[in-house]
């Protein structure tokens, strides 16, 4: 529509600029739809319980809950159904906000607009609109649909929310005969959802809906596919493995005793209780609780997380994909420095000797700040100059009144007013460089109004090292009034240059991301030369060839980008699907990758990445529903934390489940060592799952709330393909677990040799759970002793294992619940060797510790 001429486009359309649309034709056309983003179907309650439960783990559990109802075992069915059910309930209580982007993005359309139609002009509901449709547009009024511009007197559209370019951009009607043109620099359109800051116009409605570009984001939102967690991968990679496995030992230990001649049905029931042991029943319901608990701690860091596995994703992010706007800058236009008496100075140096630049910003400017920011951003930006000097808007309209003004058009690119000020007539002048000095004859240096001509130089040079900086330069003139006309004659007062600045915090975030082996790179719809400067200075490139434009990206296939993506740090003049390309170039080499924004166009590629954050302030609705994370202060740095934060949550799961597996290995290589040698059973199933879900769990769960270690951010991003079982876990599995069985068997042995059945399965009852209890000490870490770390730090995990002991003892020496657990009371000689041995599991752990740390 940009490259066509007014005249024939409104001959394709049938529509005319005075008259406007018929009824009638209004009528035919909302056949074809009204102006409107499409609704996704919210899931029913039914389909979020089955994303719950539809995991691998929770099969396995639901098959070992139906056997144990078949064997008559109900009360470890309950208990096991119970897990299923804590699952699914707090995975629903953390993710209830069902997927409202579209809902969000249908809030952004104003819900009135005026057009011509039938030879009268209307305010009718924007969903009425259609294709067609002439749509006068005003300052402060939303753009309804895709406009191609008419008509425009010095229109100014804010196109933030969709190209994230933090200045509004001046409108024109000429015709752009470019074929590939960034949708920042399409002039002669107006787009949907979009803000009119300064000026009018008149607009052709050309696409309405899901035709407009907001409607294609809507698209590209229900077209793009919610990728799996490292932890969900790892997990139902876990699931499966222990499926398969407690699979292949029923069948071997059946196998293995009917050769033995035993009885097909107590095989039966040894077998079934050696596939319970590998299943460690309490971890889905302790991952949950360890997710939710980090959720809880991230909120009192800013952060809130709307999915729990992202809170684990976060840790394994190499990536962090940032808009600029909003997010790396404030999202608001800021006077840096000021040239003035032939000095160029910060704006903190600001002094009562500047006052005539800082009066001559503020009166001629027609924007307010007093009640909330009013008018174009960059007029803004210049009244809050005022700050350094304590002036205010209002007090000094009042003070120094406005009598005329010639208002600022796109040609002139100048504003001038006409004020009573200190007892005389002042003409204030304000707009581009270079138009300016066409209109100057003098300057004024140290009070005093020289010729310009030995200035100009100088003046041109600090201009020019305000625009290497990507700064916006202003300049400012007065005169007295006179009889030659207003902008003529000028006086030279100083020079502004103004930017959106960077986040005060962000440099030392980025150098944080640095040190822990994040890669940190800007998309933004801003220029390339703005997005350079900015990404200089908080230190994320060093070299423009580190910068690729929009106009580039357009022309590159996805397997282009592909190739070449890591060559590059900085993307400028993007558009909404050029986030989403980046963000999957970066995934096809393996990258974790986390996208932060707060722009509609920023929508897509936050639910295309691993994680997508979202800022709470600043933050359009469309980016926080379709994102996992949002940060309630819009601050980069919080970024860092939550990364920190999900590093120390996924080391702690991955302690919980290293100790849960390494503590039923014990427990099937107790059984099939005992089966094996043709004891007899050394534990029933009710002892293996009650150790399973009560004396295991508790620990599992305390180690999942282990204090932060602080040195973790010194460490390299784990990789997505990483095991659970990597560095070291693989061992510190088998190993534990082959001693806990040892333990187990000697003891069970014991029982036999000194006793009878019942007596000796109490024994390996026993020996088997506290055992398990100290080695929870253990697993606060795989490298550093439990001396080093500080047994008292995690006082949870003590209590924990002191109520683990207290419950095993109760069950021995209580009467009542030796039948239920078939269990009798033990001698205290007994109990002392008992305890002697579930020591030497920690003493064992801490002499590997020694001997690993000195051969480093």
């Amino acid at each position: 529509m940009f490259k066509k001429e007014i005249a024939t486009l409104l001959e394709e359309l049938d529509t005319n600029l005075k008259v406007g649309l018929t009824s009638k034709q209004v009528q035919e056309r909302q056949r074809h739809g009204r102006n409107v983003l499409d609704e996704r179907k919210p899931k029913s309650i039914f389909a979020k319980i089955f994303d719950q439960i539809n995991e691998p783990m929770i099969y396995i559990l639901m098959v070992a809950a139906f056997i144990s109802m078949i064997m008559h075992e109900l009360s470890d069915a309950i208990i096991i159904i119970i897990v299923i059910l804590l699952n699914a309930v707090i995975g629903l209580i953390q993710e209830d906000k069902a997927q409202k982007s579209l809902d969000a993005l249908r809030k952004l359309s104003t819900p009135k607009t005026l057009v011509k139609r039938d030879h009268q002009l209307q305010e009718i509901n924007v969903e009425d609109l259609v294709v067609g449709d002439i749509v006068i547009i005003e300052s402060g009024r939303y753009i309804p649909a895709d406009l191609r511009l008419a008509e425009v007197v010095n229109l100014k559209i804010d196109e933030s929310i969709l190209t994230g370019e933090s200045v509004p951009v001046e409108k024109s009607k000429d015709i752009i005969l470019e074929n590939t043109i960034a949708l920042g620099d399409i002039k002669n359109m107006a787009f949907m959802s979009s803000y009119a800051t300064y000026g009018r116009g008149v607009g052709i409605v050309t696409a309405t809906g899901m035709h407009t570009e907001i409607g294609k984001i809507a698209s590209m939102l229900n077209n793009t596919e919610e990728l799996q967690t490292p932890l969900q991968k790892r997990l139902a990679e876990l699931g499966k493995l222990l499926g398969i496995a407690s699979v292949i030992i029923c069948i071997l230990m059946f196998g293995i005793g009917v050769l033995q001649g035993r009885d097909i049905i107590e095989m039966l029931l040894v077998s079934i209780s050696l596939a319970v042991a590998i299943i460690p029943e309490g971890l889905p319901a302790v991952i949950t609780v360890v997710l939710a608990l980090g959720v809880q701690r991230m909120i009192h860091q800013n952060a809130i997380v709307k999915k729990l596995p992202a809170v684990e994703t976060l840790g394994s992010v190499n990536v962090i994909c940032s808009d600029k706007t909003g997010t790396i800058t404030q999202n608001k236009m800021t006077v840096t420095y000021f040239y003035y008496d032939g000095q160029l100075k910060k704006s903190e140096e600001l002094t009562e000797a500047h006052r005539l630049l800082v009066d001559g910003f503020m009166l001629c400017n027609d924007a307010n700040n007093e009640n909330g920011p009013i008018g174009d951003p960059t007029e803004i930006a210049l009244l809050d100059l005022g700050k350094y000097l304590s002036l205010n808007k209002s007090e000094l309209v009042m003070q120094f009144p406005r009598i005329d003004e010639i208002p600022f058009d796109s040609d002139r690119k100048m504003m001038t007013t006409f004020h009573h000020y200190h007892g005389k007539e002042i003409i204030f002048t304000k707009g581009a460089l270079d138009l300016i000095l066409n209109k100057t004859t003098h300057i004024l240096i140290k009070g005093d109004r020289l010729p310009i001509n030995h200035y100009i130089q100088d003046i041109q040079k600090n201009a020019a090292l305000l625009s290497s900086k990507a700064l916006r330069v202003l300049a400012l003139t007065y005169k007295e009034k006179d009889h030659t006309p207003y902008e003529s004659n000028l006086t030279f007062i100083g020079l502004v240059g103004m930017i959106d600045p960077p986040r005060e915090e962000v440099v030392e975030a980025v150098k944080r991301c640095n040190l822990a082996g994040i890669r940190t790179i800007m998309i933004t719809g801003d220029h390339q030369d703005t997005a350079f400067a900015i990404a200089k200075d908080v230190g994320i490139c060093t070299d423009i060839h580190q910068v690729m434009s929009g106009y580039t990206l357009s022309n590159l296939t996805q397997d282009d980008l592909n190739k070449n993506i890591e060559r590059y740090r900085v993307f400028a003049r993007v558009q909404p699907e050029h986030k989403v390309m980046i963000v999957k170039a970066l995934q096809s080499k393996g990258y974790t990758v986390s996208m932060t924004g707060d722009g509609v166009n920023d929508a897509p590629s936050l639910k295309a990445a691993n994680i997508g954050v979202a800022m709470g302030i600043t933050g359009s609705d469309v980016s926080k529903e379709a994102s996992s994370m949002i940060l309630t202060d819009d601050n980069f740095a919080t970024i860092v934390k939550a990364v920190e934060e999900g590093r120390n949550i996924y080391s702690n799961i991955k302690k919980s489940i290293l100790y849960l597996l390494s503590c039923n290995l014990g427990e099937v290589i107790a059984l099939f060592t005992a089966v094996l040698l043709n004891w007899a059973t050394p534990l029933k199933p009710i002892h293996i799952l009650w150790v399973n879900l009560v004396t295991d769990s508790l620990p599992a769960l305390a180690l999942g709330v282990d204090p932060s270690d602080q040195e973790i951010m010194s460490e390299q991003p784990r990789k997505q393909s990483e095991s659970i079982f990597a560095q070291g876990g693989l061992f510190y599995l088998i190993f534990n677990g082959s001693f806990i069985a040892l333990l187990t068997l000697i003891l069970f042995w014991y029982g036999l040799k000194t006793q009878n059945i019942i007596y000796a399965q109490t024994m390996a009852f026993m020996v088997l759970s506290i055992s398990q209890l100290f080695h929870s000490l253990n697993s606060r870490s795989f490298k550093e002793s439990i001396f080093k770390v500080g047994i008292f730090k995690n006082k949870f995990l003590l209590y924990s294992a002191l109520m683990g002991i207290l419950l095993q003892i109760s069950i021995v020496q209580i009467p009542t619940l030796n039948n239920f657990f078939s269990t009798v009371p033990l001698l205290i000689k007994d109990w002392l060797l008992i305890f002697g041995l579930s020591a030497s599991i920690l003493l064992v752990n801490e002499l590997i510790k020694c001997i690993k740390s000195n051969l480093k």
